[in-house]
């Protein structure tokens, strides 16, 4: 998200051709006495070989069109430019508000990203620096990942120990209101910029849950957050815990750190790796990340329209933590760059993942700079796990389920549970032989993650094809894209 990709292209200029344009436009625009934004709008189209012009058409009445003429034709559709600019100029002539050009061509611009997905959006100055911040790790708001999700403003995830999360915000809400300003109207760049303010302020968040009948006032006090995107430890001796809450621009290095950490004391016999409610970020970190367990093939590849835009990303032989059994905590709050990580540790056979189904973002966007200093974040393509799974809408299925304080192992995830495996067995009768089933002071806290410690124990891991069998090869290449808005 820090390092952008200009990919502008120039518009030709100069050929307003102001007769053909004033006769081809309608009679509202055309009365105005001064050049109206309209006429230019539709000048622009001419310009740029959208539409032949009227000389063009009768010069070239009865030949037959050449190639060019013909792609020229199939371009911007002439009357939609038109109604545009008859609607531009309606608002500016009759609106009950006076309304500058300059706010109504941004808000047009706007509402033609805000339409082609959730995720696209024109940035102004102030959108980029925030985006800037979020990446790095240090902003002021309440510390929720937001997006849209039929078109309502929900909560992907919270990010660890800030104040939507100390004060329960869980992924799925749904925010009603901000300060009492209705949401259902407001772009999502528009509904970040209310969130975020100066530290010390206070914020109230009309929630609504799943399964609530009534919304719910959340009142939160803004902070310079100033978020460590990983953390570590010990569950017990030989057992460790890595949390990612979100992918920065530094998350790969603290990641090698903190496994470097981990085994001050001794090798490890197992590993969990939280990904829940990680709500995603720098695509590049995500490789980065599944690069410490893999020591080779590919992790995830990208293909949108241009040739650009298709890239594959490999795993190094240098690997940090290779061999050590691991488990990949999952759930709906697990996106993007989350699901990076699980889908390529998945499909490689390095990890159990366990949990509930990812939220299911496939879609990488760019932040492209534009010539007066805004820009777009643009979805220019999808990403599909090594083996050509795309979880776009669909999300990643753990290969154990943890439904209502149970465990299920998914159909064909190739791993058998054995009767000594499971919680609370009838042991054998002979003492020498009982397994240590005791459960973990971690389960009392957190049952998925004394359950994954469960795991590391008793599943057979080694069943797995070890890194890199079956591992697709390529070219990695170093950028930084990514998603999402963090206020």
């Amino acid at each position: 998200m820090n390092s952008s990709r200009l990919n502008q292209r120039p518009f030709v200029t100069g050929l307003l051709a102001k007769g053909a344009t004033a006769r081809r436009l309608r009679t509202p625009v055309a009365e105005l006495a001064r050049p109206s934004v309209g006429a230019l709008l539709f000048a622009l189209a001419l310009a740029m070989g959208l539409a032949p012009t009227a000389e063009a058409q009768s010069h070239n009445a009865g030949s037959t069109p050449s190639q060019a003429e013909q792609d020229a034709a199939n371009g911007l559709p002439v009357e939609d430019v038109q109604t545009f600019a008859e609607v531009f100029e309606r608002i500016k002539r009759t609106y009950v508000e006076q309304v500058d050009d300059k706010t109504l061509l941004r808000n047009a611009m706007r509402g033609m990203l805000s339409q082609l997905d959730p995720h696209s959006e024109y940035l102004d100055a102030d959108a980029f620096q925030n985006l800037r911040e979020s990446t790095e790790g240090e902003f002021s708001g309440v510390g929720i990942e937001v997006g849209l999700r039929d078109d309502q403003l929900t909560v992907i995830a919270p990010i660890d120990d800030t104040p939507a999360a100390r004060a329960g915000v869980q992924p799925g809400d749904r925010i009603v209101a901000i300060d009492g300003t209705p949401t259902n109207d407001l772009s999502l760049q528009e509904a970040v910029d209310l969130m975020r303010g100066e530290a010390g302020t206070d914020i109230e968040l009309l929630l609504l849950r799943d399964g609530e009948q009534e919304p719910r006032k959340v009142t939160l006090t803004r902070e310079s957050i100033q978020s460590e995107s990983v953390s570590s430890r010990l569950l017990e001796p030989g057992y460790g815990y890595l949390r990612i809450s979100q992918f920065q621009s530094r998350t790969g290095e603290q990641t090698r750190d903190a496994l470097d950490s981990l085994t001050t004391s001794g090798p490890l016999q197992g590993l969990v790796l939280d990904l829940r409610n990680n709500p995603g970020g720098v695509l590049s970190s995500a490789v980065d990340v599944a690069d410490q367990f893999l020591s080779s093939g590919l992790v995830v590849y990208t293909k949108g329209r241009l040739t650009d835009d298709d890239m594959r990303f490999t795993a190094h032989a240098r690997t940090t933590a290779p061999d050590v059994p691991l488990v990949v905590l999952i759930n709906g709050g697990s996106a993007s760059a989350a699901e990076i990580v699980a889908g390529a540790l998945q499909d490689q056979g390095r990890a159990v993942l366990m949990g509930t189904r990812s939220f299911g973002k496939g879609s990488v966007q760019q932040v492209m700079p534009l010539g007066n200093g805004d820009g777009l974040k643009l979805t220019t393509a999808r990403y599909y796990t090594p083996s050509g799974r795309s979880i776009q809408a669909e999300g990643i299925a753990p290969d154990v389920r943890v439904v209502r304080g149970r465990l299920e192992v998914e159909d064909n995830s190739g791993f058998q549970l054995r009767e000594s495996n499971l919680r609370g067995h009838l042991l054998n009768g002979d003492p020498d032989q009982a397994t240590d089933s005791i459960d973990t002071p971690i389960a009392a806290d957190d049952y998925q993650l004394g359950e994954a410690l469960n795991l590391l124990k008793a599943l057979n891991v080694v069943q797995r094809p070890r890194a890199g069998q079956g591992a697709d090869t390529g070219k990695r290449t170093q950028t930084e894209k990514s998603t999402d808005s963090a206020p």
